[in-house]
């Protein structure tokens, strides 16, 4: 029978090659890990092909049972080393690498489930971590920030984009009518939307002189529509480099997984484990 003592031993070692990249053994453990995440979303890409599914769907299912045993391994693996379990189960690699395995269950309930596996390919997001590519998480960061920072602002700005979409599609659908396509309030503001944003399916369109005036007008400010977002975290970018006079570090947690601390830092400050 294993002491206690042992276990704790064990469980230090398999902390130090599940959560670690300095090591060879945690290199290669990552490395492999990553292989077999590209080969299980390319299982699921092909598996959906219909002609692979009628010849290979016995292989693709077993092949998928075997992946999700080794992700379901790793993903307890990973609670029980973790410093922090439930820090390391509510991080952002700790969902994702939950709901990586979750499909395959809810397969055996519900019917095309299964598909949601692709959600895996997030799991991938671990080669910057595995190759040290500290430079890009915070770069990511640095996005990321500026789009919290911009949310307010972006908010109101749908708001009143909605807003325009409800009144043109309102006034279209007075003007061209149900014969025209229009058949309904909520059918002109799709068309609207579609307009602004110059997608033009092309399935709905106004054939009166009147309405294609309207349309001509959405197009226009569809355009400066569409270059708004961008000017407003554009400018939340540059304020963001203006004031960037922190030096950020290329450590990472091996509790949550963040990368991208203050120089200095002796505590992680996303989830307080120690760095």
């Amino acid at each position: 029978m294993q002491t206690q003592p042992d276990k704790k031993l064990l469980r230090n070692k398999l902390y130090v090659i599940i959560f670690g990249t300095n090591t060879p053994a945690g290199k290669y453990f990552d490395v492999i890990l990553l292989w077999l995440i590209v080969l299980s979303t390319v299982v699921v890409m092909l598996e959906s092909i219909t002609a692979f599914r009628e010849d290979y769907g016995p292989w693709f299912m077993w092949a998928e049972y075997a992946f999700t045993l080794v992700f379901s391994i790793e993903y307890g693996l990973r609670l029980w080393t973790a410093r922090k379990p439930l820090g390391y189960a509510l991080s952002f690699y700790g969902v994702i690498d939950l709901l990586s395995v979750l499909p395959t269950y809810l397969a055996l309930v519900i019917t095309s489930s299964q598909y949601l596996m692709i959600i895996r390919i997030f799991r991938l997001m671990r080669v910057f971590r595995v190759l040290k590519i500290a430079r890009f998480m915070n770069e990511a960061d640095a996005l990321w920030n500026s789009l919290k920072a911009s949310r307010a602002k972006i908010g109101v700005f749908l708001f009143a984009v909605l807003n325009v979409a409800v009144i043109m599609g309102t006034i279209m659908y007075i003007v061209e009518g149900g014969e025209n396509g229009f058949t309904s309030i909520p059918r002109s503001v799709y068309w609207a939307i579609v307009t602004m944003t110059t997608v033009g399916f092309g399935d709905i369109h106004p054939n009166t002189d009147l309405g294609q005036f309207f349309s001509v007008i959405l197009m226009i400010l569809g355009y400066g529509i569409i270059a708004v977002p961008t000017g407003i975290v554009g400018v939340e970018m540059i304020r963001g480099n203006e004031g960037a006079s922190i030096n950020l570090s290329n450590t990472h947690c091996n509790n949550c997984g963040l990368t991208g601390h203050i120089e200095g830092s002796k505590f992680c400050r996303h989830c307080g484990s120690p760095l």
